[in-house]
Formats: structure tokens, sequence, C-alpha cells
């Protein structure tokens, strides 16, 4: 049986180690946290997963929500001038529905799935010295944790990453008492406000702890008006600056937030991200290699909404990529190809969502704006959440965003 040490325990971290122990792998997983401690800590992300990761789940036995969380159908998109009017507004549906668990539900359900089915689990934090002296006893050594120490194990790939700050401040809050506003109904929408030169206000439909919620996240470009968080305030007080912001700045979504109230004492999130591709294997001190996973080595800004899909893919793929080779060494030849099959699908997922920190080009105004009259637009870009793959296609090359806008004009 060979023997496989995961460490981290996030959606791909989690996913890989009970896909593989499904497999009769000997799977050994590091947390840095246990179930009880996951859950009463504070919101990890914004995450909502569509059609064709919440398919892997089910695929493997692992979509333990699908009867119970609220279902998200739709996506609405404001586009709003610098004096704060909403000129470009519509809704499409989407083909099938999204998820959004909060990963304090997820990830501990997941640990104690695992550990019922007899997986080993280590709740520490591991430095590089106590990876590097773990890794003898295992044919392979992922690691799926890229913040702190361990992170420094894998070099970044300047190639692939444009980027060496945060273009966004992030401010998260789960809240349960939004209503609709007098709009058309689109409570089971995803609602996205691109604000120009401001960033973005962004909300939807999850399940925490005690049930349903809905999802805000202000994404607010660096010394803007949005960028109000770098003192990292207090659950209530970040959730009254964040209401404050869109009183100011998108007064149709203070409407349907104003009388809402967080679900739990931990329920905001503050912080930024670089976006970063790193290189996927790193060495240890004794020279044995580990490679790495998910976020560790693909990290993207949450403003596009992938950072679970993504997770979800690079796992299932990993997963593939071990069954396949058998008995054979996981060198780092094989390292690096499995690597680059995820790579295939995860380069239009960063190229989406750099491309989405930046001012919107003309030809993506004209989609916005083809996509209030030409529902097929709308459907396709809403549709492109869940195939990001398919938004390289057109919706970021002018040319052949124009030839589809021409296509359902002409339809």
């Amino acid at each position: 049986m060979r023997r496989v040490l995961i460490v981290g325990a996030g959606q791909a971290g989690l996913q890989l180690a009970l896909t593989l122990q499904a497999e009769r792998y000997d799977v050994t997983l590091i947390s840095a946290r246990t179930p009880e401690q996951i859950r009463s800590g504070r919101v990890m992300s914004t995450q909502s997963m569509y059609y064709r990761t919440l398919e892997i789940e089910r695929r493997h036995g692992l979509g333990l929500w699908d009867d119970t969380a609220p279902r998200l159908t739709g996506l609405r998109v404001s586009v709003v001038n610098p004096g704060g009017d909403r000129v470009i507004d519509w809704m499409a549906p989407l083909k099938d529905y999204a998820l959004s668990i909060d990963q304090r539900v997820k990830m501990p359900a997941w640990l104690e799935l695992f550990a019922e089915r007899g997986g080993t689990i280590d709740h520490r934090r591991l430095s590089v010295a106590d990876l590097d002296e773990m890794a003898p006893d295992f044919d392979l050594v992922v690691v799926a944790a890229g913040q702190g120490e361990l992170g420094s194990l894998f070099e970044r790939d300047a190639r692939r990453s444009p980027y060496t700050a945060p273009q966004r401040e992030l401010s998260v809050a789960y809240v349960r008492g939004a209503h609709n506003s007098s709009d058309p109904d689109d409570s089971s929408a995803a609602r996205f406000n691109a604000l120009a030169g401001i960033g973005e206000v962004i909300s939807y439909p999850g399940h925490t702890l005690d049930g349903a919620c809905e999802i805000l996240l202000l994404e607010g470009v660096p010394g803007g008006p949005l960028d109000a968080f770098g003192d990292r305030p207090e659950p209530q007080r970040q959730w009254e600056r964040m209401l404050g912001l869109l009183r100011e700045h998108c007064p149709w979504e203070h409407e349907r937030f104003a009388d809402a109230e967080l679900t739990d004492e931990g329920g905001t999130l503050a912080g930024a991200v670089t976006p970063t591709v790193s290189k996927p294997i790193g060495q240890l001190p004794s020279g044995r290699l580990v490679l790495g996973l998910g976020d560790s080595v693909v990290l993207n800004d949450p403003v596009t909404g992938q950072g679970s899909n993504a997770a979800c893919q690079s796992a299932q793929i990993y997963l593939e990529s071990i069954l396949a080779r058998g008995d054979g060494a996981f060198d780092r030849g094989w390292m690096q190809r499995t690597f680059d099959s995820y790579w295939d699908f995860a380069q239009h997922v960063t190229f989406w969502a750099n491309a989405a920190l930046q001012p919107p080009p003309p030809h993506v105004l004209d989609i916005f704006g083809a996509a209030a009259k030409l529902p097929a637009v709308g459907e396709r870009f809403a549709d492109g959440f869940a195939n990001p793959d398919d938004m390289a296609s057109w919706f970021l090359d002018p040319n052949a965003a124009d030839a589809f806008i021409a296509e359902c004009s002409a339809a």
C-alpha cells in the first residue's frame, strides 16, 4: 500500500486525502486545527462552487449539502460609472445551481469523515524541518498549505505572476436578515457590482454554521474608499463600516443589507491576496521533493469566485495522476507533468482573475452592455463561472467577443 502525506486541510488537501483514502491508499493528513477549532473560529473565505466541481464532489460521495444549502441560480451584473450611477444592469440564469458552503462547516465535516474511515490526522503546524523529518516515511508528500514557512518551499514563477502586491483589499461578512430591494426578485442570484475606480461589491446566498446566510464581499482598490479595513476591526465594527461604505457607494445594496446582522461572532474577515503562481516542486533540506497543490502553487484574488473550484479541480487532477502512476516513482518529472496537467485548466482561471483586477477594457463593457439586450450573451458569461476555460475563447479576446455579439444579434 502506497503511503501519502498531505499537509493542509482545505478544499484541495482534504478532497485529495478523502479520494485517495477511498482508493485504499495509506494517507496521513496534517491539519493545523481540529474540527472544533475550525467551527469556533473566524470565517476563512468566500467560496462558491459551480456545477462542474459540485459534480466532482458528488462523484466521490462528498456533496453533503445538496439538500440543505440555499441554491445560487443566477448572476446579476451592475456596472457603475464614476458618478455612482448604474449604467448597465442585467441578470442571467445559471445552467445549473451553485452552492456556497462556509468552510467552517465543510472542512470539519470532511475531517471527521476522513477520521471515521480510518484516516490518520495529525493536528499541528509543521516547519520545514518537521516535514523533512517525516518525509522519508512516505512515497509522496503533497503540500496544500501555502501560508507560513512551508510556502517558502515553492518559488514564485515570475513569468506567470504579473503582480507583486495585492490588487484589492478585501472585507467579508456573513450576515442574516438581508432582504430583497425594490429591484426584481433575485434572492437566489449572485450580485456583482463593478464600481469604476473603486472596486467591486459582490454578494450571494450561502450556508453557514446554523443555516442559510448571505455572504458579502467588498473588493477595494488599494488607496480607494473601499480600502478601509487596514486596522482589522473587530467583527461588529467591521460590519458597521461595511454598511457605511455601501450607503455611500452602492446604495441599492445598502437597501438590501441595512437590517442584516452578523451570523456569529466569527462572521467577518479582512485581508488581501497577492495573486501568485509558484513553481510546483519544493525541495527539502535533505534533498527530498514535495509537490505543491491548490493555493500553494496557484493563488488568485477571489474577484471571479474561482478559489474553491480551482482547488477541487486540482485535487481531482492530482488524484487521477497518482492513480495512473501505479507503483512508479513520484519523481520530479512526474510531479512536473502532474502540475502541468492542472495548469492546462488553471491558466484560464488565473488569466481571467488577473484581467478582472484591471479597469475593464472597451470590449468587456461592450459585452456587459450587449448582455442587457441579448440574453445569450449574459448566459454565456454566467456559465463562465462553471467553465472558466471558455472565458479565454471569447470574453478575453476582443475579436472573438465582437463576433459572438454579432452572432447573437443576428440570431
